[in-house]
């Protein structure tokens, strides 16, 4: 196999990987823990792939819902995406943000549900 069509292949996989939900994570409107961090996504979406591939490398517990799969989250989006369907979307403690970055979106964590912070509640020095 040569190397471009190794690369390809690659690519491909994580592709389809980085655009499935993860079964913990996956919710409904209604479902969702609207308290906590909520991901709106759709397939095909590159910002929301980038977005999701970085939150799986932190320990921040969050849901994540398909707009496409689910009209109540859809009109949601809208609602506070100017009319539009822009994800990825993110809600925490029920303030929502429009395509943020990763450290945008921690520190909205940080200030709006402190105890959702990977390691929060743990005694000082304490280790994982």
């Amino acid at each position: 196999m040569s190397p471009t069509l190794l690369v390809l292949v690659i690519a491909s996989v994580l592709l389809v990987i980085t655009n499935l939900p993860r079964w913990d994570r996956k919710a409904s409107y209604r479902d969702a823990d609207h308290k906590g961090v909520v991901v709106y996504w759709r397939p095909g979406c590159k910002y929301c792939m980038k977005l999701r591939t970085r939150l799986r490398f932190t320990r921040l517990r969050y849901s994540e819902v398909n707009i496409w799969g689910d009209p109540e989250a859809a009109a949601f989006v809208r609602s506070v995406a100017d009319g539009n369907e822009t994800v990825p979307t993110v809600t925490v403690a029920g303030k929502a943000m429009v395509n943020p970055s990763k450290g945008r979106l921690l520190e909205a964590v940080r200030t709006h549900a402190p105890h959702l912070t990977p390691g929060a509640g743990r005694a000082a020095g304490e280790r994982d």
